[in-house]
Order: C-alpha cells, then sequence, then structure tokens
C-alpha cells in the first residue's frame, strides 16, 4: 500500500483528508507543523506529501527546502488555498510535482494523486 501524509496546520483538512484516504486503501498520517512532518520524514519512508504552504512558523517552502536538503525522496503536490503564481513557481523549483487549489474537490484530488504515484 502507498503511503501519504497531509501537511496542513488546519486540523480538521488533516483529519477529514487522511480518513478519506484510508477509507479507500492508502495508509495515511498528518502533521499540522512542518517541524513535526520534517521529524517523521527523516525516520520513515512516505510515497506522497500533500503539503499545505501557508503555515504559521515554519511554512512549505520550508518542508520543501528541507526535503531537498536532507535529500529525502517522496513526492509532492502542494494544497493550498494561496496559489498564486510566484508560488506555484517556487515550489516548482523546489521540487513540487502537482498543485492543488483549496478548496478541493476530492475526487479530482484522488486523480492528481494517482496520476503522480502511478504514472
Amino acid at each position: 500500500m502507498r503511503s501519504i501524509m497531509v501537511v496542513d496546520d488546519d486540523v480538521n483538512i488533516c483529519t477529514i483528508l487522511s480518513e478519506e484516504l484510508n477509507e479507500i486503501g492508502f495508509i495515511s498520517n498528518y502533521f499540522t507543523t512542518a517541524e513535526g512532518a520534517i521529524d517523521y520524514l527523516m525516520e520513515h519512508q512516505v510515497d506522497l506529501v500533500l503539503l499545505d504552504l501557508k503555515m504559521p512558523g515554519k511554512d512549505g517552502f520550508y518542508v520543501l527546502n528541507m526535503l531537498n536538503e536532507l535529500k529525502i525522496k517522496t513526492k509532492t503536490i502542494v494544497l493550498t488555498a494561496y496559489a498564486d503564481l510566484s508560488g506555484i513557481i517556487q515550489s516548482s523549483h523546489l521540487g513540487a510535482i502537482d498543485f492543488i487549489s483549496k478548496p478541493y474537490d476530492f475526487d479530482e484530488l484522488l486523480v492528481t494523486i494517482r496520476k503522480v504515484l502511478f504514472d
């Protein structure tokens, strides 16, 4: 089974999305801080990270930078309500594979997840 980590400061989004992913057969967990996510990724392999960019304290760009700096091999989809062009470009340069705007449609998100994981 493929593992997916949700990183978002909104615990409601984290729990709902993680539950939806678990129900359809993924192994999913979540973190509401960038630091918690990086600590976990330093010890565990995750196939995909669904990452919010705008979080208090350390943000999604910090996570992307740390993934590169620590050479952590995982795929990343940015899931954000603040999808501006400069953020998309910066995220792409840091290794994000795709971008989904919030509020997301779960079926559309699932198509993107499957494309990233299985294509």
